[in-house]
C-alpha cells in the first residue's frame, strides 16, 4: 500500500500509539494486567453514580436523548453548553468571557491538533514556525501532531531536590528565549506526565513573553481548576485575550465522550469551528448534554472540589509510600506529586534505558509509559535524563496499584544489580 507523506507520518510507531493500543489491549484481553500505563480516569463510586443519575433525568426529560443522538451541534458546539460554561466562569472567577469565547471539540487531542498545526508550520511567507514548549518533558500527545513535521522547540528544565528522593522541575527563564520562529507557546498545568504545576510567577513570565511577542498562550487545562480540579498545591486559573485555554470532561470521568473545551478570543473559536465542520461536521452532544446540567448547577464545581480531588491526592499520597517501601536501596527520585493522576519516577544512572524497562514489565503483565516519549522538542538531545524516567499511573483501584508498584521496585532493582 502507497501512502502520501500525510499517510506515512500519521501511521507511523509513536508513543501515543503504543500507549492507546497498550490501554485497549489491557482492557480487551481478558489477563490480568496491571494498567498503569494509561491516561483512564478512575471509576469514582460517587462520581459514577451522580453521572448515571444525571443520564436517568435526560433520559426522562421530554425529547432531550432524541436531540443529543439525533441532531448534528453547530461546528462550535452545543451552544447551550457553551453558554452554560460561559456563566459559570463569569460567576466563579469574574472572567469576561461569553459563549462566542468558546468551541467544543471530539477530545482535548483533537483541539491540540488544530491549535498546534494553526499557529506552527509552513506559513504563506514560506517561514516555518514552531511551538515553544517551555519545559520538557511534556504531554506525549503533543508530540507527533504535526502535518510538516517537528513542530517543537523545548528547553530543559531547573531541578530543584525536595529532599532525598523528591524533586520537582522549574521553567529555566535564564535559557529561556523567544524568537520569530516561535508560533506560539504552550504549557500542561498541572502537566502530563510529571504531575508538576508551573507556579503562578512562572505562568506570568510567560504569558508576559506571549504577550510582548504576540504570540498566542496555550495553557492545557484537562486536569486543572475549576474543574476537575485534580490539583494538590496553590494555583490560580488564568485566561485572557492571548491565551487559549484548553480543557476537558475526560478527568472528570467522562473520557468515552470525547469533549474538548476550548477557551479563546472569538477569531480563535471562529476558526476552531472551521476546523470541526471539515474534519467531522460538528462535535460530539453527548459529553455536552449529560454534563450541562452540572454546569448549569455548579454542581460540577462542588463534584470537583470535594469528591474528585480529595480522592486522587490520597491515591497519590499512597502510592508515593508504597513506591519508597518498593524502591529502598536505590537512587531513585518521585516528582512531587501537585497534580494529574500520574507519577514521574526518575532512575538515576540506572543502566537500562526506558524502553527496555518498559518491556521488561510488560513481560511481567505491568504496563507503564516509557519516559523517552516525553521530551518533544528534545529528541535529537543527548540527554541521559530522558532515558531514566517512566510515568505510571495511580488511578487504578487500590490492588493493581499496589502490586504494579512492588514489581516496578523488583524489577528496577534488578536492573541496577
Amino acid at each position: 500500500m502507497q501512502l502520501s507523506k500525510f499517510g506515512e507520518k500519521f501511521t507511523a510507531n509513536t508513543g501515543i500509539l503504543q500507549l492507546m493500543d497498550d490501554l485497549g489491549s489491557a482492557l480487551s484481553s481478558g489477563e490480568d494486567v496491571l494498567m498503569l500505563g494509561g491516561g483512564n480516569p478512575s471509576y469514582i463510586p460517587k462520581v459514577q453514580a451522580c453521572f448515571r443519575e444525571k443520564m436517568t433525568q435526560l433520559l426522562d426529560d421530554g425529547n432531550r436523548f432524541e436531540q443529543m443522538i439525533g441532531d448534528y451541534a453547530s461546528p462550535a458546539g452545543n451552544r447551550s453548553f457553551a453558554e452554560a460554561i460561559a456563566k459559570l466562569l463569569q460567576q466563579k472567577l469574574g472572567w469576561n468571557i461569553t459563549a462566542d469565547n468558546i468551541a467544543l471539540t471530539n477530545g482535548s487531542q483533537t483541539a491540540f491538533f488544530c491549535l498546534l498545526n494553526m499557529f506552527a508550520g509552513k506559513f504563506a511567507n514560506s517561514q516555518d514556525k514552531k511551538i515553544l514548549l517551555p519545559l520538557a518533558p511534556e504531554y506525549i500527545g503533543y508530540a507527533d501532531v504535526g502535518v510538516d513535521g517537528d513542530l517543537f522547540v523545548s528547553y530543559k528544565p531547573e531541578f530543584e531536590y525536595i529532599d532525598e528522593h523528591t524533586f520537582k522541575y522549574h521553567v529555566n527563564f535564564d535559557d529561556l528565549t523567544v524568537t520569530d520562529e516561535i508560533g506560539a507557546i504552550c504549557v500542561s498545568r498541572p502537566t502530563n506526565p510529571t504531575g508538576n504545576v508551573l507556579t503562578d510567577e512562572e505562568i506570568q513570565k510567560l504569558s508576559d513573553l506571549a504577550l510582548k511577542h504576540d504570540i498566542p498562550f496555550i495553557i492545557d487545562n484537562a486536569y486543572g481548576t475549576p474543574f476537575p480540579n485534580i490539583i494538590f498545591t496553590e494555583a490560580t486559573p488564568v485566561w485572557n485575550d492571548h491565551i487559549i485555554l484548553c480543557m476537558s470532561l475526560s478527568k472528570l470521568g467522562l473520557p468515552g465522550t470525547r469533549t474538548g473545551i476550548i477557551i479563546a478570543d472569538e477569531a480563535i473559536i471562529q476558526a476552531i469551528s472551521a476546523l470541526n465542520a471539515i474534519m467531522s461536521l460538528a462535535p460530539t452532544n453527548v459529553g455536552a448534554a449529560l454534563a450541562f446540567d452540572l454546569v448549569r448547577s455548579g454542581e460540577i464545581i462542588n463534584l470537583s472540589e470535594n469528591i474528585i480531588q480529595p480522592y486522587y491526592q490520597q491515591k497519590a499520597d499512597q502510592a508515593v509510600i508504597w513506591l519508597n517501601e518498593a524502591l529502598a536501596g536505590t537512587p531513585f527520585y518521585i516528582h512531587k506529586p501537585e497534580g494529574a493522576f500520574f507519577l514521574w519516577l526518575w532512575f538515576k544512572d540506572i543502566p537500562i534505558n526506558s524502553q527496555e524497562l518498559y518491556e521488561r514489565l510488560k513481560q511481567r503483565n505491568v504496563v507503564i509509559v516509557p519516559g523517552h516519549y516525553f521530551f518533544p522538542g528534545l529528541d535529537n538531545e543527548a540527554w541521559p535524563h530522558k532515558q531514566e524516567c517512566l510515568r505510571m499511573s495511580y488511578a487504578q483501584d487500590t490492588v493493581t496499584v499496589e502490586a504494579g508498584i512492588r514489581i516496578i521496585g523488583e524489577e528496577v532493582k534488578r536492573a541496577y544489580g
